[in-house]
């Protein structure tokens, strides 16, 4: 039977059930922001964001986007992606990581990723040769492969790997999940620089440091250079009064690793990073100055170098599950989209 009216590729998908659906499902291209040319550091960045709860799929293109209008850098944006391609956060699908491998810095907001071997391996291939890292927030845990089968399942949070322990967190970043240390939503936390430290380049310019985020508890190495310690309050306001059953605790720190090749590895880690925390000024600076660190830039960093948002900036509030609705990555690319493109972020799968 002949059937009129229809393409080659419109008869394979009458055919074929089923097959319709992989035009809608390719793999979105990533988000780019080319460096403003006169400010070029000639360095190419990669963020990865895929986490839960905290809204890293906004914090990283908005801090993406500083960074390349106002300090020069290349920047490519990749985010947890459903089988529609649209943002879906926490996501263990993350297209685009082969962007890794012209990568001179990498930033990871991720949270339990498995992700498939086929997108793994760049991320591997990146550690292996000892790229700069920034991690934050739930990166410390941001691989969980359980009983899945993989060959990058050392880098899950919890690996009982021999040489390896406790994965990507422990190995890179420093430290593993270890627990909340406040409640979220119910206390904020003042973050401030320890005295000695101040002198360290990516705490230049920075100062009054309160973010939204509750406490992360920490287990200081001794490989760790601490650079300031968090204060969970009594309420989300910066000016609350000190939870007084809770003493500071570290919240930001440097590091290095040393990679499969034997190369060290720059690392800056931060247990905060929300979508609402980059509102802070001194914690958008600090995040700004460790970019140039990692990189072994710290001889350009300014005081009061820029660190203004590009494009509208209203943040989602941070909860499991709340994400931005019906959004594509392609939205974000440019420098005047709104970020994040909506506030839908109920499921409308669960409407009555």
């Amino acid at each position: 039977m002949v059937i009129r009216c229809l393409g080659l590729l419109q008869l394979c998908l009458f055919i074929v059930p089923g097959l319709a659906l992989s035009a809608d499902s390719a793999a979105p291209k990533p988000v780019t922001y080319k460096a403003t040319e006169s400010l070029s550091k000639g360095k190419h960045l990669v963020f990865i964001a895929s986490d839960h709860e905290y809204r890293g799929e906004e914090t990283l293109p908005a801090m993406a986007r500083i960074l390349a209008r106002h300090h020069g850098f290349d920047c490519t944006v990749l985010f947890g992606v459903d089988e529609n391609g649209e943002i879906k956060a926490g996501e263990s699908n993350v297209p685009g990581l082969e962007a890794l491998e012209t990568a001179d810095g990498m930033v990871m907001f991720t949270r339990f990723q498995a992700l498939p071997d086929e997108q793994m391996k760049h991320i591997d291939a990146y550690l292996n040769r000892g790229g700069p890292v920034m991690g934050l927030r739930t990166s410390t845990h941001g691989f969980k492969y359980g009983d899945k089968k993989s060959a990058y399942s050392k880098y899950d949070f919890q690996a009982k790997t021999e040489g390896y322990k406790n994965g990507f967190g422990h190995q890179v970043l420093g430290q593993t999940w270890v627990g909340h240390y406040g409640r979220n939503h119910q206390q904020s936390t003042r973050i401030t620089i320890i005295p000695d430290k101040a002198g360290h380049p990516i705490l230049t310019g920075v100062k009054d440091i309160h973010v939204q985020a509750g406490g992360y508890n920490a287990v200081p190495q001794d490989d760790w250079n601490i650079l300031t310690m968090a204060q969970p309050l009594m309420s989300m306001k910066a000016d609350g009064e000190p939870d007084a059953t809770k003493p500071p605790m570290a919240s930001e720190w440097t590091r290095e690793y040393t990679s499969a090749s034997g190369k060290k590895g720059r690392v800056f880690t931060s247990l905060y990073g929300a979508s609402e925390d980059i509102l802070n000024d001194g914690y958008r600076r600090m995040l700004v100055n460790a970019t140039y660190w990692t990189l072994g830039l710290e001889d350009k960093i300014v005081a009061d170098s820029p660190i203004e948002f590009v494009g509208k900036y209203q943040p989602n509030t941070f909860r499991g599950g709340g994400y931005a609705r019906g959004v594509k990555p392609e939205v974000y690319n440019g420098f005047d989209s709104p970020i994040p493109a909506n506030n839908i972020t109920s499921d409308p799968a669960k409407k009555k």
